[in-house]
């Protein structure tokens, strides 16, 4: 979450007549995250989150965002639920950017990953992952292997930028990728989150009360959500892999939704490639900074460290011991 996009008080006030959810009592800007501008909105009756989809955003995409959000919300997941406005729509435009409000979630975005975390996390990814084998749509990864490829392309031999070598460690792992990658129908598949970060995850009391932030959401293999969450959850401050996190985590997944022994295997080059697609989206924003932003990019070096864990990692028990 960041803001890219400044809303007034009078447009604020216009875009509000539209709905039914009474009168603004507080607004303010959101700076966490990198893609969207986010506003929180208290209001006379409820609050709620206001989101301004920026360029990264495919409109052609959101429909399929918010209609997913829908059915994990309807199935009893803790996810936002769209608001409709008078008229039964739900998503909107304002300020020239395709906008929607969205229902307020209670809890606090997870600073401590810790095994009770990622015991907690595990649940709550495998239910999301069960309460959507139904859902009927679909969307393809543009950040999979091709889009890790168009990535590396634009960022070009300036990845030295950031570290002296990281440009041809980039060729070198999009090589083993394309040898290695699993092939279409290989492991189930189905709808995932794909970013499920910390910051996409709100707790109260070890318990998981919200799921957000779905807008990398796509159909591909569902061990690669695991295979994220590996990355995003399971690495100390100082980027040193913590097997404990990594076992509650899985375990607890693997209660409600048993992995195959075929997605077992293919964790580590899961893990590599989810490593290599957050390093290079992050080296991307680090060379290209959104000017007047309220965020600073992240640093790219933190995945590098870790994808260099992974390519030492031959079997994913090396994951939980």
């Amino acid at each position: 979450m960041a803001v890219y996009t400044q809303v007034d008080d009078q447009t604020l006030a216009e875009f509000l007549s539209q709905y039914d959810v009474g009168e603004p009592t507080s607004f303010k800007g959101i700076a966490e995250g990198v893609e969207n501008s986010n506003y929180l909105l208290e209001t006379t009756k409820a609050r709620f989150i206001l989101t301004l989809y920026e360029k990264r955003a495919n409109p052609a995409d959101l429909p399929y965002f918010l209609a997913l959000m829908e059915h994990i919300a309807k199935a009893g997941l803790p996810a936002p639920l769209p608001v409709h406005d008078k008229a039964g729509n739900a998503l909107k435009t304002l300020k020239g950017r395709p906008a929607c409000l969205i229902s307020f979630l209670t809890g606090v975005s997870v600073n401590d990953t810790g095994p009770e975390q990622c015991a907690a996390l595990g649940a709550a990814l495998a239910g999301m992952h069960k309460a959507t084998a139904d859902f009927d749509q679909t969307r393809p990864n543009d950040l999979s292997l091709a889009g890790w490829h168009t990535l590396a392309g634009k960022i070009g031999d300036r990845a030295d930028e950031i570290e002296p070598g990281l440009t041809a460690l980039i060729r070198e792992e999009l090589a083993y990728l394309d040898a290695h990658w699993p092939a279409e129908g290989s492991l189930p598949a189905g709808t995932i989150h794909a970013d499920l970060f910390p910051d996409n995850v709100l707790m109260l009391g070890g318990k998981v009360t919200g799921l957000i932030d779905f807008y990398f959401s796509c159909t591909d293999f569902l061990a690669y959500d695991i295979a994220v969450c590996l990355n995003s959850w399971c690495f100390d401050d100082a980027h040193a892999f913590v097997p404990v996190r990594a076992k509650r985590m899985m375990e607890n997944y693997d209660i409600l939704r048993p992995l195959t022994a075929t997605e077992t295997k293919a964790l580590p080059i899961l893990a590599r490639g989810s490593a290599l697609r957050f390093m290079l989206t992050r080296a991307y924003d680090w060379l290209n900074p959104v000017p007047g932003a309220v965020v600073r990019p992240k640093d790219p070096r933190d995945y590098l460290l870790r994808l260099k864990f992974h390519r030492t990692v031959s079997d994913a028990a090396q994951y939980v011991v």
